[in-house]
């Protein structure tokens, strides 16, 4: 059953792929020479792409519930799984807003989102893991799932601020405003492509079949105050430019002459597995810098002046209030998930409702944050620009809650990122 649900799940990779591309076709294809017309050609291409995005979001769906029948317990208790959760609570709520509004741009840039996150995914270890105690539990269901949920909606709102952004940033302007939205655009776009070639490099090196093992020495303090020190394997699909903390090199297979490891990971940097963690991320500069700069070659301009003739003819109240609703939808879902039910949870699994564990922390402070997002929105008549760059910014906190804190801080959701 796994193995059937690993199939489906390829094949609606595919399909998201496919209907990205369709979603170019229906925006894009309205410019070529030979369309008679072009609202036409949009409504038949965004009908294809949103069929064959259901499609592959029912494709999606049964991998979920065939990998959950198959592994007998829920597929949301790892990296992998989760990320593959997000990535199908996303087309949900894409599904619901595309719906509603039937904006064929909010495809082109949420199908992406999607993609680059189901790749990602596929770089953790997709094998069934036994869930840990803390995590046997029905709350593990109803809090995981609300919480990516929410999250999800706040992800098409992302999606539409950076469409909006996108749509009326001035590229034309020479003004001290205009270049400083411009750059702030623009980096966003390098950021995106900074996760794409992550990818890349991880998938070009896993193809090649590059190891690289170190054996790191731990030292921990046990409950009654004495150190012991202990020695942990760490793995490496990447050339080590950043290996663990005090370790030692097993086997370094050969890359430019490098031979151990560059540099050590610094020593605060105590999450499980941070000198493996903080390597992917240098190579993420590495290679998203690279691919980045071969695209501003390809076009000779910034990507998102690239992108912003598409957006031309798209109503901007439109995205501003699509980026608004989504955001509106997915805050008390995320509040019921994220904080809510995982407190319920927290006091059955350690027996308190709040520990300062730092997940726990990242969860409110994202919180908090689209709590302003709302009041500034409602009560502050923050529209348009502001509101757009709010519901960036809160995507990017999301994300740093989910990937970040691992990084730098152990705590007691450090087995989501192993």
């Amino acid at each position: 059953m796994v193995h059937f649900s690993s199939n489906v799940f390829f094949v609606a990779f595919f399909l998201y792929c496919f209907a990205f591309l369709f979603f170019v076709i229906a925006i894009a294809g309205k410019r070529w020479g030979n369309n008679r017309d072009p609202e036409a050609h949009e409504k038949k291409w965004g009908r294809i792409s949103f069929i064959v995005s259901c499609a592959a979001l029912l494709g999606h769906l049964l991998f979920f519930f065939t990998r959950w029948i198959g592994s007998k317990q829920i597929p949301t208790s790892n990296m992998y799984e989760f990320m593959t959760f997000l990535a199908m609570a996303i087309m949900i709520a894409f599904t619901i807003v595309y719906a509603i509004y039937r904006k064929n741009l909010l495809g082109m840039f949420t199908l992406p989102l999607v993609v680059i996150i189901i790749a990602y995914a596929s770089v953790f270890p997709s094998d069934v893991q036994p869930l840990i105690p803390a995590l046997q539990s029905n709350w593990l269901k109803v809090h995981v799932t609300t919480a990516a949920l929410g999250e999800a909606f706040f992800a098409v709102g992302f999606a539409a601020g950076m469409v909006y952004l996108t749509r009326v940033v001035d590229f034309k302007g020479t003004d001290k405003k205009a270049k400083r939205e411009q750059f702030w655009l623009e980096f966003c776009y390098y950021s995106i492509i900074l996760v794409v070639g992550f990818i890349l490099a991880v998938f070009v090196f896993k193809g090649a079949g590059y190891e690289a093992q170190f054996v790191q020495e731990k030292v921990k303090i046990d409950s009654q105050g004495v150190e012991q020190s202990a020695n942990e394997t760490v793995d490496y699909t990447l050339p080590p430019i950043a290996k663990p903390y005090n370790s030692q090199a097993v086997k370094v297979d050969a890359f430019l002459g490098m031979k151990d490891g560059l540099f050590e990971a610094p020593s605060w940097m105590n999450g499980v597995n941070a000198g493996r963690k903080l390597n992917t991320v240098i190579w993420s500069l590495i290679t998203g810098t690279l691919l980045y700069g071969l695209l501003r070659l390809l076009f000779r301009k910034r990507l998102s002046a690239v992108v912003h003739p598409l957006t031309e003819g798209i109503d901007a109240e439109d995205l501003d209030e699509i980026s608004y609703r989504a955001i509106a939808i997915g805050f008390p879902v995320f509040t019921l998930g994220a904080l809510i039910f995982a407190m319920i949870w927290a006091n059955k699994a350690w027996g308190r409702f709040w520990g300062w564990d730092p997940k726990e922390v990242w969860a409110l402070i994202t919180w908090l944050y689209y709590s302003a997002y709302l009041h500034f929105r409602l009560s502050r008549g923050w529209h348009g620009k502001k509101s757009a760059w709010l519901a960036v910014i809160g995507f990017v906190i999301v994300l740093f809650t989910l990937v970040g804190v691992n990084l730098v801080i152990a705590g007691l959701h450090s087995y989501a990122g192993v």
